[in-house]
């Protein structure tokens, strides 16, 4: 497998995916906070019930679609479809009194609640405002727009939506609005797919099956995938049996000091095994999708603040011909 063509940061658009509790929340939090050492300047774009990344960076939550300052260089925006469908219109109606006065109608809600794909296009739409966003001087708001996409599945679903409502919208300001966004998920050069997965083998399936649908079916370029949370060789290379020779000890040996020989030759067993475990399903990864891979450290404790984040920064900075 060749280096991938591009450097990661050198796009416009990052959007993140992945299986359900593979850390890709965690993964955008740390990009952004690689890409604001490097001097660019940041927006990462959330699209839960909930804002989790200023909290890593040890900063409090916006109301959502307000974008705000988390860290030097790194802002951050929840997208909320509704709230995002209240600035369209207000943007389309000139105003955003006759907005909320349309999203106040209960027949209105419940037609839109019952109506499919608006959600995935209208926030879909906000990103594409946001990096469209310029400052006083001409120049892009922000250097790179990171988006913590929706889970695997539906978040190939979300990036579809514009496709399908181009081909089905024929004229009008939405057949408009969503052929820009299209535009912007289709362009190689400004927006890339970055999945996560795990060394585990659910995560390492379905990362395979997200790889070979994006081919297939969305328009959008991949070209690497992050495995996060990857077990460390557990011993030194001088002694890579350590967990044999632990066994081999007798049983008085540390003499109440350490633990029997027995009990850390186990735990040293299972360190080396859920090692090999890696292993294999990075293999499995690899030989699935055909992709070079950025590994991530497992951290023991879990991504808690943004001294965690510096750590899988680090592990980015540590292969620069996949992340540069």
């Amino acid at each position: 497998m060749s280096a991938p063509e591009h450097g990661l940061l050198e796009r416009r658009l990052i959007i993140i995916t992945g299986k359900g509790g593979t850390g890709k929340t965690s993964v955008s939090a740390a990009l952004a906070l690689l890409a604001a050492r490097r001097g660019l300047r940041v927006c990462v774009a959330e699209m839960a019930l909930e804002s989790r990344i200023p909290a890593l960076f040890g900063s409090s939550e916006a109301a959502a679609g307000e974008d705000h300052e988390i860290h030097p260089g790194v802002t951050a925006v929840r997208i909320e479809p509704y709230a995002a469908l209240a600035e369209y219109l207000g943007l389309q109606f000139g105003g955003r009194r006759v907005a909320e006065w349309v999203l106040g109608n209960q027949a209105f809600r419940q037609l839109m609640d019952a109506a499919p794909g608006w959600r995935e296009l209208i926030t879909l739409g906000k990103v594409w405002h946001l990096e469209q966003m310029e400052r006083a001087d001409g120049t892009p708001r922000w250097d790179l727009l990171i988006v913590d996409a929706p889970a695997t599945g539906h978040g190939l679903t979300f990036l579809d939506v514009p496709r399908v409502a181009v081909a089905a919208v024929r004229v009008g300001p939405l057949r408009r609005h969503a052929s820009w966004v299209e535009e912007m998920i289709e362009d190689k050069r400004r927006t890339i797919l970055l999945p996560v997965a795990l060394a585990e083998e659910l995560p390492a399936r379905e990362t395979t099956e997200l790889v070979e649908r994006v081919r297939r079916d969305v328009g959008v370029a991949v070209d690497r995938v992050v495995v996060n949370a990857v077990s460390p060789a557990p011993f030194p290379e001088q002694v890579p049996d350590l967990d044999v020779r632990l066994a081999r000890l007798p049983a008085d040996t540390g003499q109440g000091r350490l633990p029997p020989p027995a009990t850390l030759a186990a735990c040293a067993r299972h360190l080396r095994e859920r090692r090999e475990l890696n292993v294999r399903h990075l293999e499995t990864i690899a030989e699935g999708t055909s992709l070079p891979m950025i590994t991530l450290p497992l951290l023991p404790e879990g991504v808690l603040d943004v001294d965690d984040l510096a750590r899988l920064a680090d592990a980015f900075e540590a292969d620069p011909r996949l992340a540069a």
